[in-house]
């Protein structure tokens, strides 16, 4: 249509949104019966003869805050890329809920049935001003056009509202989004997620490159949004894995190492072995 609408589209993920409709079909099948949003059971993923994901099983419950840590090759980035879609696994399952299946669905069918990921680089639309960024990404018609030349409604318009008040930026609404510091852009692309309503939240180093003071926000921000949804925080700062945990999981080798409080992953002498080490657990 446009330079624009094809900037827009490559930032969206580089494809139009298909016809799978998450409000009339899978959100409305979404079964959380057994309190559990997220189903990993036996996923295994290779590369070259290398597993990267080894009979991995993960199980996240509604509402809950996990983080996820482990060395470098453990196997994190590759469980959030088949989370979302970006990857498929030689071999097992992964659902959303009981009845909502990730592996038949395409990357934008995954992020329309209520699954959002933040990569730990910001991908915010500089030129634009916070709050258009989070116009850009209400659900409904997101054509360039459409938006454009659309008018929010007052319902859409407190949408915003309360997203700019969740993430501290409310201050900032007409601010362009390119000025912003690295903690506030973090922020804002939290938002673009959360302005879409997501059940399930994957957070990749939130805060790489913060100051203390923006840390310590993010704490707050990501503690605050477990519970209305799940957030699963992948991170190597373990100061602020203590700061925010609830649960922790250990990857290693693809697999689940250990999973407990953060006391109980510390204190255990595998992890200790194998992933924290003597100087970073003291």
């Amino acid at each position: 249509m446009s330079r624009f609408s094809d900037m827009f589209t490559a930032w969206r993920g580089g494809a139009p949104l298909s016809e799978f409709s998450p409000e009339a079909k899978s959100r409305k099948l979404l079964d959380l019966s057994h309190g559990i949003l997220l189903y990993l059971e036996n996923v295994t993923v290779s590369f070259d003869g290398f597993r990267a994901l080894d009979n991995l099983n993960l199980y996240i419950g509604k509402g809950e805050l996990r983080c996820i840590i482990g060395a470098n090759g453990a196997g994190k980035t590759t469980m959030m890329d088949v989370i979302t879609g970006k990857l498929r696994p030689d071999s097992g399952t992964a659902f959303l809920g009981q009845t909502i299946d990730l592996l038949r669905m395409s990357e934008a069918e995954i992020s329309e049935v209520g699954i959002g990921r933040k990569f730990q680089k910001p991908t915010v639309l500089e030129n634009f001003s916070v709050f258009d960024n989070l116009e850009l990404s209400l659900r409904a018609d997101r054509s360039v056009w459409a938006t454009l030349t659309a008018r929010l409604s007052g319902e859409q318009k407190d949408r915003i509202d309360g997203v700019l008040l969740t993430i501290g930026l409310q201050t900032e609404r007409d601010r362009i989004a390119g000025s912003l510091s690295h903690g506030q852009k973090q922020w804002l692309e939290i938002g673009i997620l959360l302005i879409q309503d997501p059940y399930l939240l994957l957070v990749d180093e939130p805060v790489a490159g913060m100051t203390v003071q923006e840390t310590e926000r993010t704490a707050e921000l990501l503690t605050s949004l477990a519970g209305e949804r799940s957030v699963v925080v992948v991170e190597h700062d373990m100061e602020f894995v203590r700061s925010i945990a609830r649960t922790v999981t250990v990857l290693h080798q693809g697999r689940v190492l250990a999973e407990g409080t953060m006391n109980e992953i510390q204190e255990d002498p595998k992890v200790r072995e194998v992933y924290l080490g003597s100087s970073e657990t003291s």
